[in-house]
């Protein structure tokens, strides 16, 4: 399985890889020394804290680089008139009755919390590449599905505006 990533995205991992070597990892490891020289170990809290802090940010760093290694680049360009990544889509749910405003990301940028939606979630999937206006299926899985109207779609969003998630 790859993640669908940007080459924004891949940018910004690496910019975190980069910093968590180079400034993380070398704090974590003064840390670690800096409490093992406390004393006995089996008991010593500062010492496994740093240690856990330490083997987190070394986690985080796999983690970053393996999604990179395995990511599919996608292009963040649309047409004006149909629904691309980091543009604010305005939705009408039929079965609700309501309007609801979201950004379709790449999956490491979703955040629904903050109308961050991924094009792998089954919204961000149907409403991909439709125009203003369409009406369009958003199944969730094989027994359930819902209809959406396209109100209307806006700009792209400013990059710097959404960050990459944090696990």
């Amino acid at each position: 399985m790859y993640d669908e990533l940007t080459k924004q995205d891949i940018a910004k991992m690496e910019e975190e890889i980069e910093y968590r070597k180079l400034i993380v990892r070398k704090k974590a490891l003064e840390a670690v020394k800096e409490a093992r020289a406390h004393g006995d170990l089996s008991e010593n809290f500062e010492y496994h804290a740093a240690k856990k802090d330490k083997n987190q940010n070394e986690s985080r760093i796999r983690y970053l680089e393996k999604m990179i290694k395995t990511a599919k680049i996608v292009s963040d360009e649309s047409k004006e008139d149909e629904v691309g990544l980091h543009n604010t889509v305005e939705v009408y749910f039929e079965e609700e009755d309501e309007t609801e405003t979201f950004t379709l990301v790449t999956t490491v940028r979703g955040n629904s919390l903050k109308g961050l939606i991924s094009t792998e979630s089954p919204i961000g999937k149907a409403i991909f590449g439709h125009k203003a206006g369409e009406r369009v299926e958003v199944k969730v899985n094989g027994e359930y599905s819902y209809f959406v109207q396209i109100k209307s779609i806006g700009k792209q969003v400013n990059e710097e505006e959404i960050s990459i998630r944090k696990f």
